[in-house]
């Protein structure tokens, strides 16, 4: 399975304000140092507001910050938010035309294997992905216009 491109952005969003929990961010500043559409990005976020990860400042000087501390924001629930329905093959969903349907394994198999992946993404939070605030800021090609805190974990 792999995750769609929206569930990896709005991980990068939620690490991106994790480190730079000090100020707000923009899209903008977010989506140049992702390299990534601003346009796409406004979905994101406005996806991640609606779910309370996210809280927003209109106006100048606006921007956006975590709604969450980052140890109250669960790797799973995120995913399960930004992933909707999550139908590995087509028997997942209820209007299945599988003629095999009533005779195979692979629906629980699948299944099984699902419930598995998110029990251990619902052991992580934002926080375990931000262990190391230095090495995630060193990472991002920064731009001259974005502040970076000084770090030293």
């Amino acid at each position: 399975m792999r995750l769609s491109s929206f569930s990896d952005y709005s991980l990068r969003v939620l690490m991106y304000l994790g480190v730079q929990s000090d100020r707000l961010a923009t899209i903008s500043e977010i989506a140049a140092a992702h390299e990534i559409s601003e346009n796409h990005l406004m979905k994101v976020v406005h996806q991640l507001g609606r779910g309370g990860y996210l809280e927003t400042v209109r106006g100048k000087g606006g921007g956006m910050r975590l709604a969450r501390a980052p140890k109250e924001i669960v790797l799973g629930e995120v995913i399960r938010q930004t992933e909707g329905d999550i139908a590995m093959v087509e028997c997942f969903s209820g209007n299945s035309s599988c003629r095999i349907l009533s005779a195979c394994r692979l629906r629980g198999i699948l299944g099984e294997a699902l419930n598995a992946m998110f029990l251990v993404l619902d052991g992580y939070t934002l926080a375990d992905l931000l262990e190391k605030p230095q090495e995630h800021l060193m990472a991002i090609r920064w731009k001259d216009s974005v502040p970076q805190k000084n770090l030293t974990n």
